[in-house]
């Protein structure tokens, strides 16, 4: 059953520093940028002949990966060579590209096309692509325009070519809604192949913990305020081997006329979602899967999303707006993880 408490703060997965002490374990952190965002590794004690130049080379070229694979902000990444090839025969690909796609297929079928990674024309319609900003929403005709170039039904994956096939020339494949958690998987697979069993990965908000932190206890995963202009925790979650992703529509919007207009699209409408649900979070083994099920659930809204998770065991957490502030709801699947 879903579970409901009023409070006034929005979830968003995060490390906590830890107290000081004598007790506590060495820490080694790594850092930069990729993705068009941040990266932030911490290990816990890493062994004394570990290479920290060669570890970091290692990170750097698998984010470098990710980007070349999935990135729809450079002209030479695997998915825009993709995007831009009209031809609607199968069309050879990487298997690692192919599988990204067929997974994220298989989230759009379950959540009834709310996860769509052919959203990419409407994402660029409103302003929140690589194309540029927008200061005032586009005319409807135009999005009705973009609409016949979307639905993921007009693509498939056969991966034991490993091959893509749009019905369409003018399918735009997105997967935003994957790559980071993509890359945070690949990381800890990377830390986990090097011998590390203590770490924390988090790429852009989203992040994989393993192990024990600093003080040998279960990583600490802070729930925050919604605000754009603060970042004040409200509870902490103790998590150890697993994945954390977040979705919410506060982070990335244009105002326009009093109308606030959020980066999260709506495939199925050809807009951005204007319902009370204001963030969701979703724990699981994988962060590229929970960050795709997390985009899905904020799409569906405060009644569906939460029922779908509830319904397919999902660990999902959900704030919604009220007048007085936000109303959580918890998947039974989460209140477990809160009671640990």
């Amino acid at each position: 059953m879903i579970c409901h408490r009023r409070i006034l703060l929005v979830l968003m997965a995060l490390p906590l520093a830890a107290c000081g002490g004598d007790s506590r374990l060495p820490e080694l952190q790594l850092s930069g940028d990729a993705l068009g965002t941040r990266y932030n590794i911490t290990l816990i004690a890493p062994p004394a002949e570990l290479h920290k130049e060669q570890l970091s080379e290692r990170i750097v070229n698998t984010l470098q990966r990710i980007d070349e694979l999935a990135s729809t902000w450079r002209d030479d990444s695997q998915l825009s060579l993709f995007n831009a090839n009209p031809s609607t025969g199968w069309i050879n690909v990487s298997a690692e590209l192919c599988s990204a796609i067929e997974s994220s297929l298989e989230i759009s079928r379950l959540s009834n096309g709310a996860f769509d990674i052919t959203v990419g024309p409407l994402v660029n319609l409103w302003g929140f692509g690589p194309d540029g900003v927008l200061n005032e929403p586009p005319e409807q005709e135009a999005v009705d325009a973009a609409l016949q170039d979307v639905g993921y039904e007009q693509l498939q994956a056969d991966c034991k070519r490993p091959a893509l096939h749009k019905q369409r020339p003018g399918l735009y494949v997105d997967l935003s809604g994957w790559a980071k958690g993509l890359a945070v998987d690949e990381v800890a697979l990377l830390l986990k192949r090097s011998g590390l069993e203590n770490y924390m990965v988090e790429i852009g908000g989203e992040l994989t913990v393993s192990g024990f932190n600093a003080e040998r206890k279960n990583w600490a995963i802070a729930i925050e305020t919604p605000s754009t202009i603060m970042r004040q925790p409200h509870s902490v979650l103790r998590l150890t081997n697993t994945s954390v992703a977040t979705s919410g529509d506060y982070r990335n919007y244009f105002e326009h006329n009093g109308i606030r207009y959020s980066h999260t699209i709506d495939a199925r409408t050809g807009r951005p979602v204007s319902h009370r649900l204001a963030a969701v979070t979703v724990v699981d083994q994988s962060a590229a899967w929970a960050d795709a099920m997390a985009t899905a659930l904020l799409v569906l809204g405060p009644e569906a999303g939460p029922a779908l998770a509830e319904n397919l065991g999902v660990a999902g957490y959900f704030l919604v707006r009220e007048s007085s502030g936000f109303e959580e709801l918890a998947t039974s699947n989460f209140e477990k993880l809160r009671n640990l």
